[in-house]
């Protein structure tokens, strides 16, 4: 797990059933990509009481058709940060709930989910607060020593 590509390209714009037997181009690169992957670091604001629109799509189009998913037993972890109190409580959850139907592995603990997190990074985007770097490092041990374990 020395590699760790992010997954950066733009999908088709909202999931669309009447296209998951034939999907784009891009949607089979990134079900590659996933199926490819040890593991998965799922980083996320929070919109709306929950997860952002365009990660919703990525993840229905790469668990379609039913049958079909990348996800499938894949080992995951989350995090995010927030500006707001509760720190993406609230987006983590439902993608927690989103990782039983699509029968991943999830790192329970710890949760990562950084609040007022104007607070704790500088203007340069750098993470400055030394318990939060502390998490961060636990939570990625637990998603690599996880990811071994169900490789065995």
């Amino acid at each position: 797990m020395s590699d760790v590509p992010a997954l950066s390209f733009t999908l088709p714009a909202g999931f669309n059933q009447d296209d998951e037997a034939n999907p784009p181009e891009k949607v089979i690169d990134l079900k590659s990509r996933i199926r490819n992957a040890d593991a998965i670091l799922f980083v996320t604001p929070e919109y709306n009481y929950s997860v952002p629109g365009v990660l919703k799509n990525a993840i229905d189009w790469a668990s379609r058709p039913y049958g079909d998913s990348a996800w499938t037993g894949k080992p995951v972890a989350v995090m995010g940060a927030s500006i707001g109190a509760l720190g993406t409580a609230r987006a983590q959850y439902h993608l927690r709930q989103m990782f039983v139907f699509l029968d991943m592995f999830a790192v329970n603990q710890p949760e990562v989910m950084i609040s007022n997190a104007h607070k704790y990074f500088d203007v340069d985007g750098n993470l400055t607060d030394d318990v939060t770097k502390k998490l961060i490092s636990q939570l990625l041990e637990g998603l690599v020593a996880l990811a071994r374990q169900l490789a065995k």
